[in-house]
């Protein structure tokens, strides 16, 4: 039973990406993360077993559907932790490792996913930090560790996996760590995200982006 399932937590869509407002209209955030989720699980297909969507957002649930992706409801009064811990739950005697990963990450296809899926069949723990000391990709057996996501979840999560015995592996990526939630992380994308679904999205909204020497390294705006 050599095989590994891919989850996907995913929150609200009337929720997705409020710091991007009001750059962005709660419609078009909307439509924004719809293009992630497709890059994501686009790419994920060709190297997992299954993917797994996990969400009590019905219009999110039945957006998977249409991705031809599983889909687990959410139990009530949950949070994110509690969702990934209830995902695994269901993955446990199913497969043998599971990937944890957010819906933000459209740039997944730039990066060597098959190299991290590879490497990780051969160990306990793999993770892959986002920028901020978030965690944007784990890879463990179902029910592994606990869950820590939230701020500065990477350490926490490799601190709970060095009290289980693991030694864990940790995956750098530039593409892997971009996680949008800014309007430079758009530029980011604009400037990276060829061929992507979200890059699309993008321009299609007329966004722009400029090198500047200042605080903020993109300016980003729109026509």
């Amino acid at each position: 039973m050599d095989k590994i399932y891919a989850i996907i937590p995913v929150s609200k869509f009337t929720d997705a990406k409020t710091r991007l407002s009001p750059f962005l209209s709660s419609e078009e955030r909307e439509d924004l993360l719809k293009a992630m989720l497709k890059d994501v699980t686009g790419t994920l297909k060709r190297l997992v077993d299954k993917i797994i969507i996990i969400s009590r957002d019905r219009e999110v649930l039945d957006y998977a559907k249409k991705l031809k992706v599983d889909t687990l409801v959410e139990n009530e009064d949950s949070n994110l932790n509690k969702a990934l811990n209830q995902a695994m739950t269901y993955c446990r005697g199913k497969t043998r490792k599971v990937l944890i990963i957010p819906s933000d990450v459209p740039l997944i296809g730039k990066t060597n996913i098959k190299l991290i899926i590879k490497q990780a069949s051969k160990l306990d723990f793999l993770i892959v930090p986002s920028k901020g000391g978030g965690t944007n990709a784990l890879i463990i057996k179902p029910c592994g560790i606990n869950m820590e996501f939230g701020e500065f979840s990477f350490q926490k999560h490799v601190e709970n996996a060095e009290a289980k015995g693991f030694s864990p592996l940790v995956h750098d990526s530039f593409y892997m760590a971009l996680d949008v939630n800014t309007t430079e992380d758009l530029g980011e994308i604009m400037i990276h995200g060829k061929g992507t679904d979200t890059k699309k999205y993008l321009e299609s909204l007329n966004i722009s982006v400029e090198s500047i020497h200042g605080h903020e390294r993109l300016k980003v705006t729109r026509d």
